[in-house]
C-alpha cells in the first residue's frame, strides 16, 4: 500500500492526538525529570512503560537513562543459538543496548515473499535480547548499506521500475510491503507495550541526498506515517551520514505529531587526529553534531568502533583487521568516548561491537567475507582488550546517575600555568546534584600526570597515559556515602548484602588518591593490597595503586552500612561482573565471564565461562549462603570483605584436539564450456530494454543477468553463432562488483580469462567495475561456417551499494556486450545463475556454478567416484575443480570452541579463488593472490562439534599458474569452559 498524504494526515494526526492523551499504552513521559536511579535491566514484564526523551536523555518511565549500545547483525552469524552467546557478552561487559539492522535482501527472495525462518527468525533474536536484559535499537531500513549486497535491497529490486529511495510510487509499493512485514515482528516486541525491549526505531538510514528536494523530503514523510500505521510507538528516529543537521525534528512532516522524532548523526572520525567535539564544545549550530538538535539529546546511532577493510587489504596495508583493532585499540575507544561523552553523547552505539561474517553472497563488492571490524568481540566471538573501555564505561554509566544530566561547567586550570600542552580538559557538572565530572585527554602520546584544579578549590593530580583519557569525578554518590574526589576513574558502585562496593580503576603503578566524606572518623581495614589511610577535614583520604587485589573497608564514620573499596588494574576490572536479580544485586570476581546470575532461596545460581583456572568471588544479596557455578555447587568461605570465596579455583577450559583434513576427492566441472553441453533450459537472454542504470549497447540484446531473475553468485552464457571466420578477436565488455572476473570459451578451447584490478587506497570505495576483455580467435577451417559456441563465465560478485540513492545499486551485472574485431556475427544467448533459492540457507547461498545447481556442495551428495586428491595441488586449467572431504569433531558439550578454516599457499602469486562450503553453508570467499584473509570463522551449529561435517572447495583459477589450494587446515581460535547450548541449525544428513 503507499500512504497518500492525506492518509498519511489522517493516521499520524490520529496517533499523535493518542500519544498526547496518553493513550491506553502511555507512551509519553514527562518533559523532563530528576537525577535519579536508572531503572533496572528491561525485559518482557508485560507492562506498560513509557518511552520518552529531554534535551538530556532518554527517559524511561521517567527514569534517566544513558543508552550505551553495540551494533551485531544476526544476519552475520547465521548460527541463532549463538546470537544468545553474544548478546550476553555485551550485557555482561556493560552494554544496556543492541543496535540492530535488519537486511530487506536476507528475508525476500522474490516480490512479496517474505521469510522469517530459521536463521532468519527476527523474533526469536528480539525475544532473546529481552531475555539477556538489553533495550534494542530496530533499523529495518528500507535501506540500511551495512556494507552488504545492494546496501541491503533485495536482488529482484534492481530489476523494477521506480527510483529507489525516493517518493517514487512503484519503490514506495514495494516498500510498505517490507516494512508491513518487518514491523508485524517489531510490533510484537515493543517495550512500551511489555511485549519486548524496542525502545527506539530507525527511519531510513544516512539518507544524505534529496534531502531539499519533495523526492526526499515526501519520502521521509511516508515511511514515518507507514511505522507510526503499522503501530510502531516508540520514538522514531534517522542517523544524519554526517553532522549536516539532515532530518532534525522539524525538516519534514510528521502529520501533526511532535516530540516523538529524534535527531542522530553518525561519526567515523579518524584515530590519527584529536577527537572531534561534536556537541556541548563544538562549534555549535546543524554542523556542531548534537547542537544541531538541542531540545533532543546528543544521539550518535554509530560511532566507528572499527572500520571495514577491502579486498587486497589496502586500507591496512595488507595487515587486515588485527591493525583495524591496533589503531583503534583501547586507549582510542576511551579518548574518544569519552569525549562524546563530555560532549553530552547519551545515546552511544558502537559500530560494530561483534562484526561477524559476511557469508555467502551477503558482502557488498567493497569488502571480503571477514566483517570482524576490528570490533571489541572479533568475528570469533572471542573478547579482546577493546571491551576494557567498554566494560569500564558501561558499568559506570548504569551505575551513576548523576551522568545522565550533565551540563557544560566552567573551565578549569590545569597545571601550574593553566593548561597542559597536549592536554583537552572537559568539565561538566549535574544540575540537581552538583555532582562535578572532568575528563582529560591526552592528545600526545607520552604519559602525563597532571595537577587539575578542582571546584572546592582543592588540586588533584591525575595520570593520563599518552593517547588516552581519564574520567574524574567529584561529589558522586557511592552508596550511602559521598565521593569527594578520587583521582582513579571509578567504575560502579552498588549494594551487596549489608554493604555498599565501590570499584575504581586505573593502571598498575599510578598511584592514586581518593577522599570520601565523612562525618567522623571510621574504622579502616586494608583487607588485600597496600593502602595509606588517613582522616583530616572531614574525609577519609586513601592512597593506593589499582591492582588485582587492593581492596579497603571502612566502616563507621557516620555511616551505619559499610564501604567496601575496590581498585583494580585493567586487567582486574574485566573479572568483575556486577549483575541485578529481583533479590538485588550482586557481584562477581574471578571468571572470563558471567552469563546469568538467578537467586533461589539461600543459593546464587552462576553460569558462565573461564579459560584458564579462576578464582571465584561472589559478593550477594542478603541471605545466600550458597553458590552455584554452571548447575555444580561450589564449596566456599565467607571472608572479611563480606564475599562467599571458592575453595579451590574454577577448573579451566580443557584441551581441543582437531583433526587433519585428510581423504580429499576431486571432481573438475564447467561442461557448460563444452560446444555439446545441453543449454535448452536456460533462459533466452533476448530483452531489449532494462531498468539497469548501465546503458544497454544500442541494438542490444539486454545481457545483465538480473534481468532474467539471476542476483547472486557466478553466471553462465552461452552464444551460438555462424560465420565470423574473418574475426580476429573477440571482446567481451562486462560489469561486476570489486575483483570481478570473467572466462571465456570458443567451441570448447579456452580463450582466456580477464580479471579486475585489485582496489587501491583511491579505489577502495568503488563498488562498480567495468571492463572490456579482448582475446584472439582462431575459427577452426572445418568449422568456420559455424555452428560457434562462446561459453562464458563471470564471477559477478556483488551489487553495488546505494549510498548516494542515485541507484547505483541497479549498475549491470554480468555480460554487456561482445563483438568481433573483423566479422559481425549475430549471436544468440542463453543465460544460467543460480538455481531456486535453498531454504533453509536462504537466497544469498548459492550461485550459478553447475556444481552449486547440482548440490555438489551438500553433506548428502555422493561423490564417491570421484578420485583421491592431495593438497597442494598443481594443476593448471581454466575453470572450475571441487574438492570434497568429511571430518568429525568430539568437543566436549561443556566447551565452546571457536573454530575456522585457514587456507595458505607457500606462493602467494598463484591465480586462483575458493568458495567454502561447511555443510551446504557458503561461509565465504578465498583469493589467493589478493587477500588479507586466510582464515574463515566457522559458526557453531552449522558446525558440528560432535559429529560429521563435510567440507567442499570449489577452486576457480584462471589456467595462468598452478591452482591450488596449497594447504587446508582447521584452526582454533578460542575455547572456553561454558558457553551456550547450540542447535544445529541444519542437518549434516540433511541434502537440500
Amino acid at each position: 500500500m503507499v500512504l497518500s498524504r492525506r492518509t498519511f494526515s489522517a493516521i499520524a494526526g490520529t496517533a499523535a492526538l493518542g500519544l498526547a492523551l496518553g493513550g491506553s499504552n502511555g507512551v509519553y513521559a514527562a518533559a523532563t525529570a530528576p537525577t535519579g536511579p536508572a531503572p533496572g535491566p528491561p525485559d518482557a514484564d508485560g507492562r506498560p512503560h513509557t518511552v520518552g526523551f529531554d534535551q538530556y536523555s532518554l527517559l524511561i518511565d521517567g527514569q534517566r537513562v544513558v543508552l550505551w549500545s553495540g551494533e551485531v547483525h544476526p544476519f552475520r552469524l547465521p548460527s541463532p543459538s549463538l546470537w544468545r552467546d553474544v548478546l550476553q557478552k555485551m550485557r555482561a561487559h556493560g552494554y544496556n543496548a543492541v543496535s540492530v539492522y535488519v537486511s530487506w535482501n536476507y528475508h525476500s527472495p522474490a516480490p512479496g515473499s517474505y521469510d522469517f525462518t530459521g536463521v532468519r527468525d527476527l523474533d526469536l533474536f528480539l525475544r532473546t535480547a529481552a531475555e539477556t536484559g538489553l533495550y534494542v535499537i530496530l533499523r529495518p531500513g528500507p535501506y540500511i548499506n551495512a556494507e552488504v549486497d545492494a546496501g541491503g535491497f533485495p536482488g529482484w529490486l534492481t530489476a523494477t521500475e521506480g527510483t529507489a529511495r525516493t517518493s517514487d510510487p512503484t519503490y514506495l509499493s514495494y516498500v510498505d510491503e517490507w516494512l508491513t512485514a518487518v514491523d508485524r515482528i517489531a510490533a510484537r516486541h515493543l517495550f512500551t507495550r511489555g511485549d519486548g525491549t524496542i525502545v527506539l526505531y530507525q527511519v531510513e538510514n544516512e539518507y544524505a541526498d534529496h534531502v531539499t528536494s519533495p523526492l526526499g523530503r515526501d519520502y521521509m514523510a511516508h515511511l514515518y506515517a507507514k511505522v507510526r500505521a503499522d503501530g510502531i510507538d516508540v520514538p522514531l528516529f534517522h542517523n544524519d551520514k554526517g553532522r549536516n543537521g539532515h532530518w532534525a525534528p522539524g525538516t519534514f512532516d510528521t502529520g501533526g505529531e511532535e516530540g516523538r522524532w529524534l535527531y542522530g548523526f553518525d561519526g567515523y572520525p579518524s584515530p590519527f587526529a584529536p577527537p572531534p567535539d561534536w556537541g556541548y564544545f563544538g562549534i555549535g549550530g546543524v554542523k556542531g553534531g548534537s547542537t544541531a538538535s538541542p531540545h533532543t539529546p546528543g544521539f550518535v546511532p554509530e560511532f566507528g568502533g572499527g572500520w571495514f577493510d577491502p579486498w587486497g587489504g589496502a586500507e591496512f596495508d595488507g595487515k587486515g583487521y588485527a591493525e583495524s583493532r591496533r589503531t583503534r585499540d583501547a586507549a582510542y575507544e576511551r579518548r574518544f568516548y569519552l569525549t562524546n561523552l563530555a560532549n553530552g553523547i547519551k545515546l552511544h552505539n558502537v559500530y560494530m561491537t561483534f562484526g561477524g561474517t559476511s557469508w555467502g553472497w551477503l558482502p557488498a563488492p567493497i569488502v571480503y567475507t571477514s566483517y570482524d571490524y576490528g570490533a571489541a568481540l572479533d568475528e570469533a566471538r572471542q573478547p579482546t582488550a577493546k571491551l576494557v573501555p567498554m566494560h569500564q564505561l558501561g558499568h559506570l554509566l548504569q551505575s551513576v546517575p548523576e551522568l545522565a544530566k550533565l551540563d557544560r561547567a566552567d573551565d578549569v586550570t590545569i597545571g601550574e600555568g593553566g593548561a597542559v600542552p597536549g592536554i583537552k580538559a572537559y568539565h561538566l557538572v549535574n544540575p540537581d546534584t552538583k555532582a562535578h565530572f572532568h575528563v582529560l585527554r591526552n592528545d600526545t602520546s607520552d604519559d602525563l600526570r597532571v595537577s587539575l584544579h578542582l571546584d572546592s578549590g582543592t588540586s588533584v593530580t591525575v595520570p593520563v597515559p599518552g593517547l588516552d583519557a581519564r574520567l574524574i569525578a567529584t561529589g558522586i554518590a557511592l552508596g550511602r556515602r559521598k565521593l569527594r574526589y578520587s583521582s582513579a576513574q571509578p567504575m560502579l558502585w552498588l549494594t551487596a548484602g549489608r554493604q555498599d562496593i565501590a570499584v575504581f580503576t586505573g593502571r598498575p603503578g599510578d598511584p592514586t588518591e581518593t577522599l570520601l566524606e565523612c562525618a567522623s572518623e571510621p574504622k579502616i581495614t586494608v583487607l588485600e593490597g597496600t593502602a595509606d589511610c588517613a582522616y583530616t577535614d572531614g574525609a577519609l583520604r586513601v592512597d593506593t595503586e589499582p591492582g588485582a587485589a587492593a581492596r579497603v573497608l571502612v566502616e563507621g564514620g557516620g555511616t551505619i552500612a559499610p564501604l567496601l573499596l575496590l581498585f583494580a588494574d585493567d586487567e582486574a576490572s574485566v573479572r568483575l561482573w556486577r549483575y541485578d536479580t529481583p533479590s538485588g544485586s550482586l557481584l562477581v570476581r574471578g571468571p572470563a565471564l558471567l552469563r546469568t546470575a538467578t537467586v533461589r532461596g539461600t543459593a546464587v545460581h552462576l553460569t558462565g565461562d573461564t579459560v584458564a583456572d579462576t578464582d571465584l568471588e561472589v559478593w550477594a544479596p542478603r541471605g545466600v549462603s550458597e553458590v552455584v557455578w554452571n548447575r555444580r555447587t561450589v564449596h566456599t568461605r565467607a571472608t572479611t570483605s563480606g564475599s562467599l570465596r571458592a575453595v579451590r579455583r574454577l577448573p579451566g577450559a580443557p584441551k581441543v584436539t582437531l583433526p587433519a583434513l585428510t581423504g580429499w576427492r576431486r571432481q573438475a566441472e564447467n561442461p557448460e564450456s563444452a560446444p555439446g553441453f545441453d543449454d535448452s533450459a536456460w533462459r533466452t537472454a533476448d530483452r531489449t530494454s532494462s531498468y539497469s542504470t548501465t546503458p544497454v549497447p544500442a541494438g542490444g540484446p539486454v545481457l545483465f543477468s538480473d534481468d532474467y531473475g539471476f542476483h547472486y553468485g557466478d553466471v553462465w552464457y552461452r552464444g551460438r553463432f555462424e560465420g565470423g571466420s574473418a574475426a580476429g578477436s573477440v571482446s567481451f565488455s562486462y560489469v561486476t562488483g570489486t575483483q570481478g572476473l570473467l572466462m571465456a570459451w570458443l567451441d570448447g578451447k579456452p580463450l582466456g580469462t580477464h580479471r579486475m584490478p585489485v582496489p587501491d587506497k583511491k579505489t577502495v570505495r568503488t563498488g562498480t567495475w567495468s571492463a572490456t576483455a579482448t582475446f584472439p580467435v582462431e575459427m577452426r577451417e572445418t568449422r568456420d561456417a559455424g555452428p560457434h559456441v562462446l561459453s562464458v563465465l563471470v564471477r559477478r560478485m556483488q551489487h553495488d551499494q546505494d549510498g548516494k540513492a542515485n541507484d547505483s545499486h541497479k549498475a549491470g551485472r554480468g555480460l554487456s556486450s561482445v563483438t568481433f574485431n573483423g566479422a559481425s556475427p549475430e549471436v544468440s544467448w542463453r543465460i544460467q545463475g543460480e538455481a531456486a533459492p535453498d531454504p533453509v540457507r536462504g537466497p544469498l547461498n548459492n550461485g550459478g556454478l553447475y556444481g552449486e545447481r547440482n548440490g555438489w556442495h551438500l553433506p548428502g551428495f555422493a561423490d564417491g567416484r570421484w578420485p583421491p586428491a592431495d593438497f597442494p595441488r598443481g594443476d593448471r586449467r581454466q575453470g572450475v575443480t571441487w574438492y570434497r572431504t568429511g571430518f568429525r569433531l568430539a568437543v566436549d558439550p561443556e566447551v565452546d570452541a571457536s573454530i575456522g578454516l585457514t587456507l595458505t599457499d607457500d606462493d602467494p602469486a598463484r591465480a586462483y579463488r575458493v568458495q567454502l562450503f561447511l555443510n551446504g553453508w557458503n561461509m565465504g570467499q578465498y583469493i589467493n593472490d589478493v587477500g588479507p584473509q586466510h582464515t574463515f570463522v566457522l559458526p557453531n551449529g552449522v558446525l558440528n562439534t560432535r559429529g560429521p561435517n563435510t567440507l567442499a572447495l570449489a577452486v576457480l583459477s584462471d589456467g595462468t599458474t598452478e591452482s591450488g589450494p596449497g594447504k587446508v587446515e582447521l584452526t582454533l581460535l578460542g575455547r572456553a569452559a561454558g558457553g551456550v547450548p547450540v542447535t544445529l541449525v541444519d542437518s549434516p544428513g540433511r541434502s537440500g
